[in-house]
This record gives C-alpha cells, sequence and structure tokens, in this order.
C-alpha cells in the first residue's frame, strides 16, 4: 500500500501574496515554522525549518519552485534514515480572487513508522493550510499556544 494524502484549503488572497507568503522565511516564519525559516524556497536551494512545539531545525531541500504555481520539496522521514518524502504545494488562482492551496505528500516505507509519519504530516500540514488562512486573512498566529 503506497501511503500518501493530499489536502487542500482556499486563501482568500491572490494567489501572488499567497505564494509569496510561503516562499519567504520571514513571512512562513509568523504562521508556520514558529521555531524560523532559513532559507528562501528556490529550486535547488536547502534551506531549514524548525518549531517551537517540535524543536530542532531540520533540512527541506527545495526540487523545484514554479512562480505562483507549484513547490516540490524533499526531507528525510524521522525515524526511518535513507526514506525522504516529496511534498507538492500548488497555487491555483480562482475566478472570485481566492487561492486554492493543495499539498501532496508521498513516499514514507510501508511500515508502522511510515504509517505514523504520514499521519502526522497530514495533520501538519492541514494546520498548516488553516494557520496561513488565519494569518493572511485575519493577522491571527493559530500555532502559538496551540500545541504545548
Amino acid at each position: 500500500m503506497e501511503l500518501k494524502f493530499t489536502v487542500s484549503g482556499r486563501i482568500s488572497k491572490p494567489v501572488d501574496e499567497v505564494f509569496e507568503t510561503v516562499v519567504n522565511p520571514d513571512t512562513l516564519s509568523k504562521f508556520f515554522t514558529t521555531g524560523g525559516a532559513k532559507g528562501r524556497l528556490a529550486t535547488g536551494a536547502e534551506v531549514t525549518w524548525d518549531f517551537h512545539d517540535f524543536p530542532g531545525a531540520f533540512p527541506v531541500l527545495v526540487q523545484e519552485v514554479v512562480p505562483n504555481e507549484r513547490i516540490v520539496l524533499q526531507w528525510e522521514v524521522e525515524g526511518s534514515p535513507d526514506s525522504w518524502t516529496t511534498v507538492t504545494m500548488t497555487f491555483q488562482p480562482l475566478e472570485d480572487g481566492r487561492t486554492l492551496v493543495r499539498i501532496s505528500e508521498y513516499g514514507w516505507p510501508d511500515t508502522e513508522i511510515g504509517l505514523k509519519g504520514c499521519l502526522g504530516n497530514c495533520e501538519g500540514w492541514t494546520g498548516m493550510i488553516c494557520a496561513m488562512k488565519a494569518w493572511m486573512e485575519h493577522g491571527i498566529n493559530l500555532r502559538d499556544g496551540f500545541y504545548k
């Protein structure tokens, strides 16, 4: 069985603003990587993301960035050395001015560690879209105090 998922949500902002909020480490750190993001997401870059609620910065390998359309990332599966997942974020402008954000991830080993990682990241990416919506539309940081 292939472990994978896709989550999505609509942000009431134009696609260029939503995309920039994700690729820019300063804005990403305001609502998602609350321990800090280092490095702008650009094709071929290696950046680091850290979270106050899950301490320990980890590397993110940026495979592809197509402005205002797609970001493809890879990172190592926690607890499973030499296993990497691939994350694809797509940004679709909608007729009403909003942006549809879809995040898909796949590549976990078909093990208990893989299943736990897949479910945890599905929760995490859903939370990221919700946090991005709250931050961009209302200036609220949903992650502040949420996990601890």
